[in-house]
């Protein structure tokens, strides 16, 4: 058995066991091994000849311990991502906590590994996606459970902009080419980048192509088309039986997955809000913990050309049609936009008033 030694030890566990084992005095013993009478004394006490844990009983960390019960409390209950859960603790409990630390904490409490605590068998490793410029958004569609206050379900119309992540949802009673048009069109009106290209499956609400027996090459005569034609956008297809091929999407298809299973939602308007927090405070390490909203902010400064308009920290007739649903009229949006922040500590107290 391999017996880590502390740097400073005087003694062995041969030596150990031989003083514990003897009847001989201290000073006796001390004497022939060269130590002191008081490490003599100390070895005599003990059960064992292993070196005791030199870790502080209290470790100098960042988070306080109720900070780190909320922060364990929060990754049971919600099994939010390390990332994610970075997030929110440095809005809320410590500005200054490190990623590594928040990753000793979970570990040093048993919730290091979120895969074991869901268990959930290893999911193969995902390629990267390939890099493009802004304005290409994959497209598909959620069939959606029923929410409380709703008499059927509803499916989930999801748009993703591959280079900023940046989410916009919308919800229908039908998956007809009327609403992936009518979703089409609210999407290419609140994004603030020129859409150049969209990817879609083969569902007829996006295309008329055939397959198998009845093979036939899209005309570009379906709804969806036309007006994607209108728009000056290009509508891709993904090959049949190959829906890696918009995996973007499906990915964050599968995170709404997640949050469906471990949150109640009381409407559709709160499934809204969390894409909304998402766009706007989850950083994403492929972002290079940047938001979506930062990121696209960032995409404008560098290739204006790009952009119909200038992205904004709330985007406008999207956030505002979600929080009138909450009695939050567009001053008090507005207000909270351009009011300057003194501190980081206003901020998220005027942000909470707002969400709450």
């Amino acid at each position: 058995m391999m017996i880590r030694l502390h740097s400073q030890a005087t003694t062995t566990p041969k030596i150990r066991a031989v003083l514990q084992a003897s009847n001989e005095p201290a000073s006796t013993l001390a004497k022939r091994y060269g130590i002191s009478e008081l490490t003599v004394s100390k070895w005599k006490k003990r059960d064992g000849v292993e070196d005791h844990s030199h870790i502080p009983r209290r470790l100098q960390t960042t988070l306080s311990p109720a900070h780190e019960a909320v922060a364990v409390f929060l990754r049971k209950t919600l099994f939010l991502p390390l990332d994610d859960l970075l997030a929110v603790v440095r809005e809320f409990l410590n500005l200054v906590v490190s990623r590594s630390g928040l990753d000793r904490c979970l570990r040093r409490h048993g919730v290091g590994n979120l895969r074991e605590m869901k268990q959930e068998a290893p999911k193969p490793k995902h390629k990267a996606f390939k890099s493009y410029k802004p304005g290409y958004l994959p497209v598909d569609v959620k069939y959606l459970p029923q929410m409380p206050n709703e008499t059927s379900r509803r499916y989930l119309f999801v748009g993703i902009e591959r280079a900023t992540r940046w989410v916009f949802i919308r919800t229908y009673k039908a998956k007809t080419a009327a609403n992936a048009r009518r979703f089409l069109r609210d999407l290419n009106r609140v994004c603030p980048m020129a859409i150049h290209r969209v990817l879609t499956d083969n569902g007829k609400e996006f295309t008329d192509r055939l397959l198998g027996l009845r093979k036939r090459a899209p005309t570009g005569k379906h709804e969806f088309d036309r007006l994607c034609a209108e728009l000056d956008i290009e509508h891709r297809l993904s090959p049949p039986m190959h829906p890696q091929t918009n995996g973007m999407v499906e990915r964050f298809n599968g995170r709404i997955e997640d949050v469906l299973q471990s949150h109640h939602f009381h409407s559709d308007i709160t499934l809204h809000r969390y894409v909304w927090l998402y766009n706007q405070e989850l950083p994403q390490s492929v972002l290079a913990s940047k938001t979506p909203v930062q990121a696209m902010k960032d995409w404008y400064k560098i290739k204006p050309e790009l952009f119909k308009k200038k992205p904004y920290y709330l985007p406008g007739c999207d956030t505002y049609m979600l929080f009138s649903s909450y009695g939050i009229n567009n001053s008090d949006l507005r207000r909270w936009q351009k009011k300057p922040k003194r501190n980081y500590s206003e901020c998220s107290q005027e942000r909470a008033s707002v969400l709450q």
